[in-house]
């Protein structure tokens, strides 16, 4: 039987997903020394279906990295679309700005330096679409601030949420668990917010990721 990166390969070649521009963010990153934890091409593509099945014109990025997330979904959005994109790291920021120019996307993109804790209080909504996959201790700030950018009808993502399966373990108090969980409760118990979880299993492993849409 098949593992599960064979899987992902079965469906990102017979599906047509990925191409030698995004393969070349992800080979930049890599040799400017980021982790390797960008979403996988499938997830990518996901995210790229999420803009245009909600129609969305202003998409909002907790956690930049390389550039590759912020690629798929800047492709996707129409001609005068913006995609606004947070990074701690100015490094990062400086290679993921190279990825959006030779994409043909660096027109659409507003990539923002500095802990997003900061730069998020002054952003100006609203945005139609917002995707979270930065450090996880901090996502429950993340999606209020989130909430706070919204309209009734904007799509938020979490990523990264199960965490191998431990969110669910009581006996997990690491931090990027706890943010998880917590971040999960302070969803369940927002009026504004109506959710789900999905969890994932590919070449990236056993995770998953929280889907919320604002309700009013």
């Amino acid at each position: 039987m098949a593992d599960a990166s064979e899987v992902d390969a079965y469906f990102e070649t017979t599906l047509g997903i990925g191409d030698p521009l995004l393969d070349r963010a992800r080979e930049r990153a890599r040799a400017g020394g980021l982790p390797d934890i960008a979403v996988s091409p499938l997830q990518g593509a996901f995210l790229a279906l999420l803009v245009r099945l909600t129609g969305a014109r202003r998409v909002l990025e907790v956690g930049t990295l390389g550039g590759y997330s912020g690629t798929v979904m800047a492709r996707a959005l129409p001609d005068d679309g913006a995609l606004v994109t947070l990074e701690v790291d100015p490094h990062h920021a400086e290679v993921a700005r190279a990825v959006f120019d030779e994409a043909g996307v660096a027109g659409k993109v507003d990539v923002v330096v500095g802990r997003a804790a900061d730069t998020l209080p002054g952003l100006e909504g609203p945005f139609d679409l917002v995707f979270i996959d930065a450090d996880k201790p901090s996502n429950p700030a993340y999606v209020r601030a989130a909430v706070d950018l919204s309209r009734a009808g904007t799509v938020i993502v979490v990523d990264n949420v199960v965490r191998g399966g431990a969110v669910a373990d009581p006996g997990d108090t690491s931090p990027a668990v706890t943010g998880s969980r917590e971040v999960t409760e302070l969803i369940a118990a927002e009026p504004r917010l109506e959710a789900t979880a999905l969890q994932t299993v590919g070449a990236k492993g056993w995770d998953g990721f929280l889907l919320a849409r604002v309700v009013g």
